[in-house]
């Protein structure tokens, strides 16, 4: 089912979390919440939304990185009903997209239920506080040509970065849903 996601609550704290990822070690949101602010992401790997963008994604978010600016994956999807996005297959995803940030396994889906994910992709920009300023989408290519595309995820974060504050105007991600229990 195809989903839109919900416009940018404005200062939303950020809830702290453990996940591991497909290797087992593991990672919280207050490690990674740096002082140029951090951006989650909820994807998974069988999505064609996520699949379409996953190459400009490992690309916006490797120079988000080299900037200082934190990511982290999460994979909220119910594996075991939707094989595809097993921890395994994360391992791969990850792999052929060259995904230079931790991809998370959200086991209980207790994570994307606190942060009322909704779809994969679905993005949340947060600043140095841990304050919700983001909650758009990656760019205005969606699933056609993306060569010359606006990369909105990438210039909100920049901003986050530098001023705190994210953009007044935010297209919402649309993706599929979230496959809960």
């Amino acid at each position: 089912m195809l989903l839109d996601t919900p416009i940018c609550n404005y200062g939303w704290k950020a809830p702290d979390f453990r996940l591991q990822n497909a290797y087992g070690e593991n990672f919280t949101m207050r490690d990674h919440l740096g002082d140029k602010g951090l951006l989650i992401l909820f994807i998974c790997n069988h999505c064609p939304y996520v699949q379409r963008i996953a190459q400009r994604l490992s690309e916006d978010t490797r120079a988000l990185m080299a900037e200082g600016i934190n990511v982290l994956a999460i994979m909220s999807n119910d594996y075991r009903r939707v094989a595809a996005d097993s921890p395994e297959n994360m391992k791969l995803f990850a792999k052929q997209y060259d995904f230079p940030f931790p991809y998370l396994v959200d086991e209980d889906q207790s994570v994307g239920k606190q942060y009322g994910a909704v779809c994969t992709p679905d993005f949340f920009g947060f600043n140095h506080r841990g304050e919700l300023q983001y909650r758009g989408r990656l760019d205005d290519a969606r699933m056609g040509d993306a060569s010359e595309r606006i990369p909105e995820l990438l210039h909100a974060m920049r901003q986050i970065a530098a001023t705190d504050r994210g953009p007044e105007s935010q297209t919402p991600s649309m993706g599929c849903s979230i496959k809960w229990r």
